[in-house]
């Protein structure tokens, strides 16, 4: 619980600092398992980085990514893969960013990364700007040494209120924590957690573990959703893989022609349900998932032969690494009916297979490419 509400004083503190509106450093969005900031250089240049909550946090600094692949914003990003102790914490990490990028992008630190502790103080005029040591104990400041608890030594009146102000706040907060996942959802995370720390990674040992990190997070956050709860969806591993994934959309618009064809799979005795199969590659989050339909065999609904999906979301040009897998499932969901899709009756006489599926998907690449793309409308995904 410590940890917790440390973590939530400190994204608090990020918000009100960093606002939607700083010249040179914006907080996006934020939640307990992800953080979105944009760093804006002198000539206005906008680059979106990621921070991802690992789920043993602090103990291993949260997973960055960044949208550009210029080095200077790359660089910047991998040190904060390197900190150990203190520095994990997502305050500190923030605090040694902006110290790397200014310092890379020949821009002055602004002078609100002073206010990066808790309450907003100012750090002593000889403490380094890019980093945070254990140890400090200035008046009405954190100690951010793991274990800490997060106990100040002292604080000013007015510190006290922004300290009231904020932690009313984090007692709403608390009061909507998630439900229990089901024991076998549980024993699945528990399982590929195990699989990956004991796992080697070879030459692409960055990327996977970064890969593997924010899919882990998106599994659980798929696994707590209201669609899952509801049983919408669901989703299981293959083979216990984190990198493929079997989904079953069972609910889709109940006024559609889909749903009755469905209902009557159903009936006769099948699952009623559109299996997908969606892969990942060890650049995801920057690389697209690779989703086809495995069964029933879709006539229309952007379904192409072998069952490669024509969605402009799923290709590279579509695709962004701020999007999630629970998101992009619900849109094809949604984008399937829409597109008048109808599922076969009867089709024993033709199986998808993914042979056909990728090289479907390449011609369908092949002529959005010189044609552009038309539906299904992007907003729809």
């Amino acid at each position: 619980m410590a940890c917790l509400r440390e973590l939530k004083l400190q994204i608090k503190t990020l918000e009100k600092i960093f606002t939607k509106s700083h010249e040179r450093f914006q907080t996006l969005n934020s939640s307990l398992d992800e953080m979105e900031f944009r760093f804006i250089d002198e000539n206005g240049k906008r680059y979106d980085i990621m921070a991802s909550i690992t789920p043993d946090y602090p103990s291993s600094p949260p997973l960055w990514f960044a949208a550009s692949e210029e080095t200077s914003v790359v660089s910047a990003v991998q040190i904060l893969s390197r900190t150990d102790g203190p520095d994990n914490h997502l305050i500190c990490q923030v605090r040694i960013l902006l110290h790397e990028l200014c310092q890379l992008h020949n821009v002055a630190l602004p002078p609100d990364v002073d206010n990066l502790k808790f309450p907003m103080d100012a750090p002593p005029a000889e403490e380094p700007l890019g980093s945070c040591e254990e140890g400090d104990s200035d008046e009405g400041e954190f100690d951010f040494a793991a274990g800490a608890g997060c106990e100040q030594e002292q604080e000013s009146d007015a510190d006290a209120d922004t300290d009231i102000d904020i932690l009313i706040d984090l007692e709403a907060d608390d009061d909507k924590s998630n439900a229990d996942l089901k024991k076998e959802d549980s024993a699945t995370l528990d399982r590929v957690r195990r699989q990956l720390r004991n796992s080697q990674m070879g030459s692409s040992k960055y990327s996977s573990v970064q890969s593997s990190d924010r899919l882990m997070k998106e599994l659980l956050t798929v696994f707590q959703s209201e669609a899952v709860k509801k049983d919408i969806y669901s989703v299981e591993l293959v083979d216990d893989s984190i990198f493929e994934w079997n989904v079953r959309i069972k609910s889709v618009d109940p006024d559609s022609n889909l749903h009755s064809d469905l209902m009557k799979l159903k009936e006769a005795g099948e699952e009623g349900c559109i299996l997908l199969h969606i892969s990942f590659n060890d650049k995801y989050p920057f690389d697209p998932p690779f989703v086809r339909v495995v069964s029933p065999v879709i006539q229309n609904g952007y379904v192409h032969s072998g069952g490669a999906i024509c969605m402009e979301l799923l290709t590279k040009q579509g695709w962004s690494s701020a999007y999630t897998v629970e998101a992009m499932i619900i849109q094809i969901s949604a984008t399937l009916p829409r597109g008048s899709a109808r599922a076969l009756l009867d089709s024993k006489s033709y199986q998808y297979n993914l042979p056909r599926a990728l090289e479907s998907f390449k011609h369908i690449m092949k002529y959005h490419e010189k044609g552009g793309w038309y539906t299904p409308p992007k907003s729809d995904g």
